[in-house]
């Protein structure tokens, strides 16, 4: 790339224009950086290929003058460390710097955090070190386990917050709707909701409710509701297995049992009670998460919120899934394809209804889902 020397001596792209580089510091404005980062995150998610970003926080530096020196310092000790295809950006306009170290593999990764430590390290004062902050983020992050539970560290996806804030307006009145319909929805189908808690108790011990640890968006965990379908004290062991083989692409589709479709789920569930089934045909376990939406916890629409241990086998681009959007109890996914895709499949329909997303796709996909449930497709 062509090159040229900033004010300050620093070297910038010849390219680069006012609104693309901060030409005082020889680096990416903000705006762009991110642009960088997201794209890099997406061809990681394509190739497998991981990369890492270093940032540096000067925020704990209040003086403007030594935050500048800084700032200078820590540029030309990584001109020396940083190759031609690494991205050099503001993170945070002018209290965060940001470098992206393109497609890595695991020893580069290491390596590279200790060469740029120790370099940084005996580049700056005392001081300056006291105050500063420096941190490495690899994506994606093998050898770890992915966690759910806590809000999600939105390194990697600086996309995502600014993507909310243009559907600020939109998503209020997707809220609306929400409240709307699900105090609607527990009105309506109140005789259900007295009815099938009298029916599990008369048909096999245990409590009415099944609550479960559930992965909404941004990663926190909230109580899931449904109506018990299956037997008390059953083996969960049994569908995490078949879960995580599923997303692994470790087993294949059945038959539904009736020599008809294909189906990527359990079925013939002996864990399921005789009443548990028909609920399960025709989803009327699922109507306790009106309450699930009320709360704000789920929307009538989106992804399906996954179990925690399910996130243990997600690729990186399956994640996405549960960052995007807010799960729901009816989405795109069960109104096109439900128990007859593969998983692959299901998680690129949330990721289209994500991207897609408008108020007249979730009333589209709103009136489509009584059919569905008539139908009784994919349902087990």
């Amino acid at each position: 790339m062509d090159t040229l020397l900033s004010k300050k001596g620093q070297i910038v792209p010849q390219q680069c224009n006012q609104l693309l580089c901060d030409h005082d510091y020889g680096c990416y404005a903000e705006e762009y950086f991110h642009e960088l980062l997201t794209f890099e995150r997406r061809r990681s998610e394509r190739s497998g290929r991981p990369f890492l970003v270093m940032t540096i926080d000067f925020t704990g530096i209040n003086d403007e003058e030594s935050r500048h020196e800084s700032v200078i310092w820590s540029m030309k000790s990584l001109s020396v460390l940083t190759r031609d295809t690494d991205i050099k950006g503001w993170y945070r306009s002018s209290t965060v710097l940001g470098v992206i170290f393109t497609e890595m593999n695991s020893l580069e990764t290491e390596t590279l955090q200790r060469k740029i430590s120790r370099s940084l390290y005996a580049s700056l004062s005392v001081e300056q070190l006291n105050v500063i902050q420096i941190s490495f983020y690899r994506f994606p992050d093998d050898g770890k386990p992915k966690k759910s539970g806590s809000p999600s560290d939105f390194t990697f996806y600086p996309d995502y917050p600014k993507k909310e804030q243009s559907r600020k307006t939109a998503l209020k009145m997707k809220r609306i709707m929400d409240i709307t319909g699900s105090i609607a929805g527990i009105i309506i189908f109140s005789p259900f909701l007295i009815l099938i808690p009298i029916l599990i108790k008369l048909t096999s011990p245990g409590p009415v409710l099944f609550r479960q640890a559930r992965v909404g968006q941004y990663e926190k965990n909230f109580l899931f509701l449904k109506f018990r379908s299956m037997y008390v004290n059953n083996n969960e062991q049994v569908h995490k297995e078949y879960v995580q083989n599923l997303i692994c692409k470790k087993i294949s589709c059945e038959s539904d049992g009736n020599g008809g479709q294909k189906v990527f789920k359990i079925t013939n569930d002996k864990r399921i009670t005789p009443l548990g089934k028909i609920l399960r045909k025709m989803s009327l376990d699922e109507l306790p998460q009106f309450f699930n939406v009320l709360k704000g916890e789920m929307s009538l629409t989106g992804p399906r919120p996954p179990i925690p241990y399910e996130l243990e086998k997600y690729d990186s681009w399956h994640l996405r899934r549960v960052l995007e959007i807010k799960p729901g109890i009816t989405g795109l996914w069960q109104v096109v394809g439900r128990s007859s895709t593969t998983f692959d499949e299901m998680v690129r329909l949330d990721l289209q209804y994500a991207t897609n997303w408008s108020i007249w796709l979730d009333i589209k996909i709103l009136l489509k889902t009584p059919w569905v449930l008539v139908a009784g497709r994919g349902a087990y």
